[in-house]
C-alpha cells in the first residue's frame, strides 16, 4: 500500500460527527462486507453479524437506545451498522473450520457459555475493526460509537437473544464541517514494551 492508501485508512481518517446527504448504496455495503470477511478470527469462528439500519422505521427503532450525544448524527447518517455477534457462532464451525470437523463440540454445553461469550465478543470486535478498515479503504467514512444502551438495541433488533450488540458504526460521506481536529495518540514508548 502506498502512503495515500495508508492516509485514507489510518492517518487522515477521522470519526465524523456528521455526514453529508450522499447515499451509501446496498452494493457498497456488500462490497465492504465482501472485503472484511477475509479478516482472521480464532478457528475461523466469524461470530460478527451486522444489521444495516437505513430506513426511517429502523432508525426510529434504534433512536431510544442512543445516548443524547449520538442521536442527531445517527439519525442523519446514511446507514448505521449494528455490529453484533452470534452467541451460537460455533454451529457453523463444521462448515467454516474444515481443519477440525468436531470443533463445535468444544463450544457446546451450559458450562461453556462464558467461554463462548468471550470468543464471540473478542473475535466479533476484531471483525468489527476490519469492517471499519474495509469501509475506509472503499471510501466510506465511519463513525464508530459505544454511546448506546445495548439491552435496548438487543430488545429492539435481536429479541430471540441469539445475536448481541457490540458497537455501532455510522456510515456515509463525512461532513467536513463536523470533523474535530485530530486528538493525540500514545507514542510507541507509552503504549508498548518489547521483552
Amino acid at each position: 500500500m502506498d502512503n495515500k492508501m495508508l492516509d485514507a485508512i489510518f492517518r487522515d481518517a477521522h470519526t465524523p460527527q456528521g455526514f453529508l446527504d450522499t447515499p451509501v448504496p446496498d452494493e457498497k455495503l456488500r462490497e465492504i462486507y465482501d472485503l472484511m470477511k477475509w479478516a482472521p478470527t480464532t478457528m475461523n469462528t466469524q461470530p460478527m453479524r451486522i444489521v444495516f439500519v437505513r430506513s426511517k422505521a429502523a432508525k426510529d427503532k434504534l433512536a431510544p437506545a442512543l445516548s443524547p450525544g449520538n442521536l442527531e448524527k445517527t439519525m442523519k447518517a446514511q446507514v448505521t451498522a449494528i455490529i453484533a455477534y452470534d452467541s451460537r457462532f460455533y454451529e457453523l464451525l463444521p462448515k467454516n473450520f474444515l481443519n477440525n470437523p468436531k470443533a463445535k463440540d468444544g463450544f457446546e454445553g451450559e458450562d461453556k457459555k462464558a467461554m463462548v461469550d468471550r470468543v464471540a465478543l473478542r473475535n466479533g470486535s476484531l471483525q468489527g475493526a476490519y469492517f471499519i478498515i474495509a469501509a475506509r479503504a472503499l471510501g466510506v467514512d465511519c463513525g464508530p460509537m459505544s454511546g448506546f444502551d445495548n439491552a435496548k438495541v438487543d430488545a429492539a433488533f435481536f429479541a430471540d437473544g441469539r445475536w448481541k450488540s457490540n458497537f455501532l458504526v455510522n456510515l456515509g460521506k463525512a461532513d467536513p464541517a463536523k470533523i474535530f481536529p485530530r486528538n493525540p495518540r500514545l507514542t510507541f514508548d507509552e503504549a508498548c514494551k518489547v521483552l
